[in-house]
């Protein structure tokens, strides 16, 4: 995670949106029109198979997402590992595939050794990523423990800041080797007889920022990276690495750092990461209507960059398409101090969502479906209590706004991420250009022949017609149809009032070839469809 002195991300044009397959027809943001919105879903035209890890999230030693979001020894929560059971409870229910850790900045700083062995011998340091007081009371086999236990794979990130090939991988043997060598013995004498089997590992975090500890040039990071890279293989030759891509569209160096660094690295890797957070030194948040169409943002830079691999791609003759990590994503403006003066677990960047931020939400959820094509991997930031969906007290867990979009997601968008035509109303946002009213994405489960639609509507005023029209799959009955909206886009959950912004169910008419629903103004929905 990057601190908040990044530039203001550069705005998609409206070439590009135009090259998204959006509606060219415009109408004035909020006024009344009588032209519906209408879909075509086609069963046999489909963009990629999804892979799940999309909807993956993300755990750092930032805050109170570690202690006292999932581990609080001592709790009446807690379980004999000090893990909270109320929020394992939440995340396994949630099904979240596979979680990102232990950072974000703080892992360029961070020694894995720190936070291995007894406990009671573990040292406290210094965070100098959030000058925070590291207890190293929770490290690398409780992150694993825990991830077994919440259902989740585990994505190990690298200290690429201070750390070096070598450690990397110490850590890789450590975790994946039986038994015999210098590391994976220390794992046995550690109390894990059995190797954990991590497969995926990042590559260090934002080292284009000099926020970072150990910032460097691309050609350095390159080098480093094919240098760990090999270390690693040469460990475990199974796994999959994802390098260090640019920390956004805002860096003077966006997309010329992921050119130089895969010029270093391309064969060495798999993919390339991309971070995104909306709102964040923005004027966007200023501006409803624009601050809705942030994903079409996000969509320009997932097309920037595949566009940068194929390029390294073809200058270098590869026979490998590399696939892109966006392990980093959320709303996140306000709450962007990041400074813990040197206390444990202090409250840091607990940004409280209101209904607008599950909006975009929802609209990124959207935007990863419709690249599944090359987003292979995506990490909501964060989990619990950090820009969160998930907040915790000492006795209880409550789900902001955001839960809502990305429970959807991970419940229902299954199989194949359908291709659908759009015939859109549009309003103009400067400077993202052209923005559809009405944002859809889709997708088919072929071992059930189940039909998810989620649903954006961006007119804060009034609701919109959607006519969808099936194609090869008609619809025999409707599953399930939930909406997200309200009267007030400012509308939050919390501790004290934790249901001001829940789902209500979407009024919707017979299943058949062709189907009309009334979306609610400033809405997100899903509306699901079985064919038998």
């Amino acid at each position: 995670m990057g601190h908040s002195t990044r530039r203001a991300f550069l705005a998609a044009s409206a070439q590009s949106a135009a090259a998204l397959g959006l509606s060219r027809s415009l109408s004035a943001f909020g006024q009344a029109t009588s032209q519906a919105a209408r879909i075509v879903v086609d069963s046999r035209r489909v963009i990629a198979t999804l892979d799940r890890r999309v909807f993956g999230s993300f755990l750092e030693h930032l805050g109170r997402a570690i202690y006292g979001g999932i581990f609080e020894p001592g709790s009446p929560l807690a379980d004999q590992n000090g893990f909270r059971r109320d929020v394992i409870s939440e995340i396994s229910a949630l099904g979240v595939p596979i979680v990102r850790y232990p950072g974000g900045n703080f892992v360029s700083g961070y020694d894995w050794l720190d936070g291995v062995g007894p406990r009671a011998s573990r040292p406290a340091v210094l965070d100098r990523a959030w000058n925070s007081i590291e207890t190293n009371q929770f490290g690398t086999n409780e992150f694993l423990a825990w991830c077994r236990m919440a259902g989740a794979e585990p994505l190990l990130g690298l200290n690429f800041g201070t750390g070096t090939a070598e450690k990397a991988a110490a850590l890789v043997e450590y975790c994946n080797v039986p038994s015999g060598t210098r590391w994976s013995d220390l794992r046995r004498r550690h109390g894990v007889e059995q190797p954990w089997g991590v497969t995926r590992f990042c590559l260090g975090n934002e080292m284009d920022g000099a926020w970072q500890i150990g910032h460097m040039t691309a050609e350095e990071y390159g080098r480093k990276a094919v240098d760990a890279a090999r270390q690693m293989r040469a460990v475990d030759p199974r796994l999959q690495l994802v390098a260090c891509g640019s920390s956004g569209p805002g860096m003077s160096t966006y997309l010329e750092w992921d050119r130089v660094v895969l010029e270093e690295c391309y064969e060495q890797v798999d993919a390339i990461s991309l971070h995104r957070y909306f709102g964040l030194s923005s004027d966007a948040v200023k501006d409803d209507a624009r601050f809705l169409a942030s994903n079409l943002e996000m969509e320009r830079q997932i097309e920037d960059v595949a566009a940068v691999c194929d390029y390294v791609r073809g200058r270098k003759r590869s026979a490998k398409r590399l696939w892109l990590s966006f392990d980093e994503w959320n709303v996140w403006y306000r709450q962007t101090g990041g400074n813990g003066r040197r206390q444990q677990a202090p409250h840091l960047l607990e940004e409280v969502y209101d209904l607008r931020d599950a909006l975009v939400v929802g609209g990124a959820l959207n935007s990863l479906m419709r690249h599944a094509d090359r987003v292979r991997l995506a990490c909501l930031a964060q989990l619990v209590n950090v820009i969160a969906p998930l907040v915790t007290d000492a006795t209880r867990v409550v789900r902001q706004t955001i839960y809502y979009p990305y429970a959807w997601a991970l419940a229902y968008a299954k199989g194949q991420v359908l291709d659908i035509s759009t015939d859109v109303a549009a309003y103009d946002a400067a400077p993202v250009g052209k923005v559809p009213f009405v944002d859809a994405a889709g997708t088919l489960d072929p071992a059930t022949g189940d039909i998810a639609l989620f649903l954006l509507n961006r007119d804060l005023d009034r609701a919109r017609e959607l006519r969808v029209s099936f194609r090869d799959a008609t619809p025999a009955r409707v599953v399930g149809a939930e909406v997200l909206t309200g009267a007030n886009l400012k509308a939050v959950n919390t501790l004290n009032a934790a249901s001001a912004v829940v789902p209500g169910k979407l009024d919707t008419p017979r299943a058949g070839a062709e189907m009309t629903f009334e979306l609610p103004p400033r809405s997100y929905s899903v509306v699901r469809l079985a064919q038998r």
